[in-house]
């Protein structure tokens, strides 16, 4: 996984009123965030804390932190009652998206201790460490009229799984957000002629994702080919034996073909500081070029293997999909339609081309193709299935309307013949069946590629698409 840049902005708030008159519950009130602080550090390592913001002047200054600090996400842990007013200027001058942590301490007030207490005054202090959910509606009716986008996690401090459970997803979402901000795709080459599908308006790429698109001929990588060593030839063949597993009917001229590409590649990625890629090339006669192209799918995999996944047929809108699926730690490989098994109700889904060799069920077998059917040429390929158990399908889709959205699916990846044919190749059963998750997953209009990535993540995916501005449609 990709590291992230992410700075989290962490604040509490309360009313410098109430800690003349309860002794010590500001105290008690600063050792909760302090716990906050550290639950969330242990999740990621940048967490600028702006304290306790009990005035306007706090509020003030907290904001003044978050916007030099420069946060791209805030955490509000609301640990008593505190004035709207002293929340808004915070958030407002950060310009960042806000989750408002609604934690009480513990699972609820020992009754028969509080109504014990003689002194009222101490019984009003104990249950105003204990009222965090007073203030939250009030919160949100400001964050609402003014226009702040928030989110809400509502749970306890202590002994609640499913609680932190959702703050861990919101920082995982917020960290693939900014190495999304901050990626650099590489596209090479041309798209597909006549796969209409998959054309797409490049600035709203942008818009949605931010990042960087170099755009990069096919005639650099082929240069970056006349360099390579005898020496980086050998190197990277002992790469290739180590992690394909290599077909004795495959020939040495190709292994060694696909290793000068591969170093290339390497290469290519280091110059541009790519963190993903989309290529295709149909090819004119250019002897060099089309060396390189045929002999790119060992290269192309180790690097999809190594966080930086590339999409043939020049996938960008999929080559996002991917990066987001592996900056989630959950791979990423290109796949498509194969066939539909209505016996075992399943869909066999697959590519040629690259396949994310880290999320793959046994090591990934490399076979010779005389032809790659559709492209230029023929050579070493790819044959490998993704791990058995629980995976997430995601796409990124062209809106009619215009604008971008994300289309998830959850499925499994079952056990049981696929095609031999050299191309990553997976059985996923639905838990609607596969007849309805093919016509509602169509329903939405995707491009005909997607992207699968091991375990089940769509709630994350909901997070990114809250962070991003983007609709989330789940299909199962």
């Amino acid at each position: 996984m990709q590291p992230s840049s992410l700075k989290i902005g962490l604040f509490a708030i309360g009313l410098e009123a109430y800690w003349a008159q309860f002794d010590g519950l500001k105290a008690r009130l600063d050792g909760y965030l302090s716990e906050v602080h550290q639950k969330i550090l242990a999740l990621h390592p940048q967490v600028v804390n702006a304290g306790l913001a009990d005035t306007i002047d706090k509020a003030f200054e907290a904001g003044k932190i978050f916007r030099q600090q420069d946060v791209d996400i805030i955490f509000l842990y609301v640990s008593t009652y505190a004035l709207s007013s002293m929340v808004l200027p915070v958030v407002q001058h950060a310009k960042v998206p806000v989750i408002i942590l609604n934690l009480a301490p513990e699972a609820a007030i020992d009754y028969v201790t509080f109504n014990a207490h003689t002194d009222r005054t101490k019984m009003t202090g104990e249950w105003l460490a204990f009222c965090s959910a007073c203030p939250v509606p009030e919160i949100a009716n400001v964050f609402n009229r003014v226009g702040i986008q928030f989110h809400q996690v509502t749970g306890m401090l202590h002994n609640d799984v499913a609680c932190w459970d959702e703050i861990t997803e919101w920082v995982q979402a917020a960290k693939v957000v900014s190495i999304m901000r901050f990626n650099r795709m590489g596209c090479m080459g041309h798209y597909y002629s006549g796969m209409l599908d998959i054309y797409t308006d490049l600035t709203q790429q942008y818009k949605y994702f931010g990042g960087h698109i170099e755009l990069l001929e096919v005639e650099q990588l082929a240069a970056l080919c006349r360099q390579v060593t005898a020496a980086e030839i050998k190197e990277k063949l002992a790469v290739f034996y180590n992690n394909f597993d290599v077909q004795p009917d495959c020939v040495a001229a190709d292994l060694e073909k696909a290793a000068i590409t591969s170093v290339a590649l390497d290469r290519l990625v280091h110059k541009h500081q790519l963190g993903s890629m989309a290529y295709y090339y149909q090819g004119t006669g250019n002897p060099e070029n089309e060396a390189a192209i045929s002999s790119i799918i060992l290269g192309n995999s180790l690097l999809t293997a190594k966080g930086i996944p590339v999409a043939g047929e020049y996938e960008i809108k999929n080559a996002q999909a991917m990066k987001i699926m592996d900056s989630f730690g959950a791979g990423g490989s290109f796949t498509e339609y194969y066939a539909i098994d209505f016996t075992d109700d399943v869909v066999l889904m697959g590519h040629d081309g690259p396949g994310h060799l880290a999320i793959a069920e046994g090591k990934t077998k490399v076979r010779p193709l005389k032809v790659f059917h559709g492209k230029v040429g023929g050579g070493l390929s790819v044959e490998m299935s993704v791990k058995n158990g629980p995976v997430t399908l995601l796409s990124v889709v062209e809106k009619k309307a215009g604008g971008l959205l994300l289309l998830v699916a959850e499925a499994a990846c079952v056990p049981g013949p696929i095609l031999q044919i050299g191309n990553t190749n997976s059985r996923y059963q639905f838990p609607i069946g596969a007849r309805r998750f093919v016509n509602d997953w169509n329903n939405h209009g995707p491009a005909h590629h997607c992207a699968v990535g091991i375990g089940h993540i769509s709630s994350k995916i909901k997070k990114l698409g809250l962070l991003l501005g983007m609709e989330v449609i789940q299909v199962c």
